[in-house]
């Protein structure tokens, strides 16, 4: 067996990746304007700004960041670059876990040859998969620790997933779920919760039986909701809904690199059982049902609290962690998300309101704001000035009753 190399990080590195919706800017659809946007990203960003499986998105990755204020810094001007590119050809970017109304038979795929290898091989269960999450990378210092990290945060994942939820529509209709990235997500086979690992020799070992079996090319065709990054030297937490805003994105960063920093000491706690991961798995079902208001059960106690509670205690746990990162108050961000209306709540509320999925996806649109961003000044997503919508898309659904579809 030949060992993965585990490269490691000096310090608690965060980086993040967000995965953007092309939209059309005149009926806010999906459009796979990909390649085009892409070409005229200015040169300097084309390392950070890049393709995704899905012609109709495209993800803006950070560089290596020290915290959660300087991935602030980076993202701003990457952000107005990309929205600025997407102008030039009438598109716009959005947040959010999945488009409202546009349907994923619809989505061109990107036309690598690993994306051309993976559609063959998985059909329909890819093909289905166009929704949109935010990635976290924290460094570690070994992979021994990565494994560790992986073990536990588990036990964690339900509460991020709670705070991030932000894809209650699919195909033009309210599915129930406040995550249904979630439900799409869960078809693959290498997807979900990892399983549990004694060390980076355990988690080789994985890696080489699969590899050798042809379930698996690389260690990257594992789409775990957590699992070790060989080659950036980290812990990618990968169970978030692309938020609504970049206070959102940063509120999560910040909690997920001082639970992985936290949970990588050798005193973190034991690793769950096979019971205590049947609670995880029914805690992740919780949270994309409900959202920050799940009861969620503590797997190692069996005692059940309120999600927004849940939230609370970790960071409050937190804290002493968060001032050696230097992160408090991005940190003290998540408080304010575990108090307010969730991103699906705000989407389920908006066709509440006006009866209108375009309406929906009209407030979750990115703007360049060209002179924040020059000036390095981070900046959040707005309605802005966009020439007005189309009517009504015509399949929009109630979302209080979830009806069949084509789906």
């Amino acid at each position: 067996m030949d060992l993965i190399t585990f490269r490691g990080s000096a310090r608690p590195s965060l980086g993040v990746e967000l995965e953007f919706q092309l939209l059309d800017a005149r009926t806010l659809a999906l459009t796979g304007a990909g390649d085009a946007v892409l070409a005229s990203v200015p040169p300097e960003f084309r390392g950070s700004i890049k393709p995704e499986f899905y012609a109709s998105c495209v993800e803006v990755n950070t560089g290596v960041c020290r915290d959660a204020a300087e991935v602030a810094a980076d993202l701003g001007p990457k952000l107005a670059a990309a929205a600025r590119a997407a102008a030039r050809y009438g598109t716009l970017l959005g947040w959010g876990g999945s488009h409202p109304f546009s349907h994923w038979r619809d989505q061109a795929v990107v036309p690598s040859p690993r994306y051309r290898e993976l559609a063959t091989l998985y059909r329909e269960t890819l093909h289905r998969q166009v929704t949109f999450g935010l990635h976290v990378h924290v460094g570690v210092p070994d992979g021994d620790a990565a494994v560790r990290v992986c073990d536990r945060i588990v036990a964690h994942l339900p509460a991020l997933l709670a705070l991030s939820v932000n894809s209650p529509f699919w195909c033009g209709r309210a599915t129930g779920l406040l995550s249904h990235r979630m439900e799409v997500m869960g078809a693959s086979p290498t997807g979900g919760l990892p399983p549990w690992l004694s060390g980076w020799g355990d988690y080789a070992g994985l890696i080489d039986r699969l590899t050798s079996a042809d379930l698996i090319g690389t260690s990257k065709d594992l789409w775990w909701d957590v699992r070790p990054s060989p080659e950036h030297g980290t812990v990618e937490v990968r169970i978030c809904d692309m938020p609504s805003d970049l206070p959102s994105v940063l509120g999560l960063a910040a909690l997920t690199q001082c639970l992985v920093v936290a949970l990588s000491r050798e005193n973190c706690g034991a690793a769950l059982d096979e019971g205590g991961l049947m609670i995880v798995r029914q805690n992740r079902w919780r949270a994309a049902r409900f959202g920050l208001g799940a009861e969620l059960v503590d797997p190692y106690t069996g005692d059940a609290a309120p999600a927004r509670r849940v939230c609370k205690d970790l960071v409050e746990r937190l804290r002493g962690v968060a001032e050696e990162l230097e992160c408090a108050s991005e940190l003290g961000l998540v408080r304010s998300m575990a108090d307010g209306p969730t991103g699906a709540e705000r989407q389920l509320a908006v066709f509440e309101r006006t009866g209108d999925l375009v309406e929906v996806v009209r407030q979750r649109m990115v703007q360049p704001a060209a002179a924040e961003a020059d000036r390095g000044v981070p900046w959040r997503a707005g309605p802005g000035d966009i020439a007005n919508a189309p009517a009504p898309w015509p399949g929009a659904a109630d979302p209080r009753h979830v009806h069949a579809g084509r789906s």
